[in-house]
This record gives structure tokens, C-alpha cells and sequence, in this order.
């Protein structure tokens, strides 16, 4: 890639999930009032309204369960042709990501992948994901 991407967009509730992403971590929000993960990061828990929460450390580990590929607009500071895909992880919740190291057409739902980190702007890192290796 020749040009790094944009930095994401922090906000209050996020920073903790980019700053472990600078570690190279995947990690989500569990709510300490119902245990339950959510992703993406939010105040409040969805399922019993708590705003206590902590941090978890995911596996990373997941497999496909939608993707699509976006031709137009093209978006500023992305290369065309990424396949955008939602990912179903291994602790239940899903995100949203790009799935890289693969041509479009040999995609295929559930499809085992694996999270990746790539650099971006202003020394932040990116969770990308790529088919896992056996």
C-alpha cells in the first residue's frame, strides 16, 4: 500500500479500542452488570442499560458471515477494491472490517480468518483481517 490509511475518528467511548489496536490487540467491551460483549464501543449496555464496563482481549479469530466489495464513490485515502466484511468472532459478537490476502470471488461465507494490524495515520493501527492460516 502506498499511502497510509486516515486515522480512525476517537471518541470518549472508543479510545480504549484504538489504543489496544496500537498494541496490536483486538478487544471489545464487556458489560460488568450483564457480562455480555458489545462491539462497536458505546456507553451503555444494550441489554440491561449498565454504563459500568470493562475491557476484554479477543482471540481475533472469527469467520465471515456477509462481505461486499464498494465501487462507487470511491472513498478518499482508501485503495479501491477493498472487500468490506462483517466478521463473526469467536465470542459471539460481530465487527465490521476489511477483508484482505484474497480475490473477491474465492470469498465464501464462514470462512475461518484471523485479525491482522496494519499502520495507518498518526501512529495508529488498523484491524484487518485475512484468511486464517491452517
Amino acid at each position: 500500500m502506498s499511502e497510509l490509511r486516515p486515522a480512525p475518528w476517537i471518541t470518549r467511548d472508543s479510545s480504549f479500542f484504538w489504543e489496544a489496536a496500537k498494541r496490536c490487540e483486538l478487544v471489545a467491551q464487556r458489560c460488568t452488570g450483564c457480562g455480555k460483549l458489545r462491539q462497536p464501543p458505546r456507553p451503555m449496555c444494550p441489554f440491561c442499560n449498565s454504563v459500568e464496563r470493562e475491557e476484554q482481549v479477543l482471540s481475533g479469530k472469527g469467520t465471515v458471515y456477509t462481505w461486499v466489495m464498494p465501487r462507487y464513490p470511491a472513498i478518499p485515502g482508501f485503495e479501491d477494491g477493498r472487500i468490506v466484511v462483517v466478521i463473526d468472532l469467536a465470542e459471539g459478537i460481530r465487527m465490521v472490517s476489511n477483508l484482505c490476502d484474497i480475490a473477491y470471488e474465492d470469498v465464501t461465507r464462514e470462512m475461518c480468518v484471523e485479525v491482522f494490524f496494519e499502520e495507518a495515520q498518526d501512529g495508529f493501527k488498523i484491524p484487518l483481517f485475512r484468511p486464517a492460516s491452517v
